[in-house]
């Protein structure tokens, strides 16, 4: 994948068929410490020990629709073309914790992308599930937690125009302030 953005996506959407309720999306970097890492973790059904060994094969997927499952084998190589790393931990009935570690200055470094979008998007396309995106860099970090969003809106659908608008420019708000003064 050309942006790492799309990988969160497609691990998100595994997190949603897996009937996750509650879906944490992590974004950490630092310019100063060389690194990028990316976690999402999921309250869904989870995965036996032999599906998190047969998930990293691009020729395994639970799904029917297809023969090959990508995202997961695609995300993996990614960190570790970095020198990064790539973990998944999963537990039957518990839910599944993805992480990707990257070395940011490395030659093959996947840029992120539009991780703001792809959070947006998620919500949008799934408002009855919660997601908490925190996204922090060496300048601060900030936080959106739909739950909070949800006592807010006393009953508003997070899918609502106007509530998506301001999901939207939350995250670019936020971002600026932690990117100093620019989106990445």
């Amino acid at each position: 994948m050309r942006e790492l953005s799309l990988n969160v996506m497609d691990v998100a959407q595994n997190s949603v068929r897996a009937e996750a309720s509650l879906v944490f999306i992590t974004v950490e970097e630092s310019d100063k410490s060389d690194f990028l890492k990316i976690t999402i973790k999921d309250n869904g059904c989870g995965m036996t020990e032999e599906q998190v060994k047969q998930v990293i094969d691009p020729f395994f997927t639970t799904r029917t629709t297809r023969k090959v499952g990508l995202g997961v084998p695609l995300f993996k190589m990614s960190a570790e073309q970095t020198g990064g790393s790539f973990d998944i931990r999963s537990k039957l009935g518990e839910g599944t914790v993805t992480t990707a570690g990257y070395v940011k200055s490395h030659v093959d470094m996947t840029p992120l992308g539009d991780i703001n979008s792809t959070i947006s998007i998620l919500i949008r396309c799934n408002p009855d599930i919660d997601f908490v995106f925190t996204h922090s860099t060496d300048s601060g970090s900030f936080t959106l937690d739909t739950r909070e969003l949800r006592e807010v809106l006393q009953g508003v659908s997070l899918d609502t125009p106007d509530v998506v608008e301001w999901i939207e420019e939350f995250l670019k708000e936020q971002t600026e302030n932690i990117c100093g003064g620019a989106e990445l």
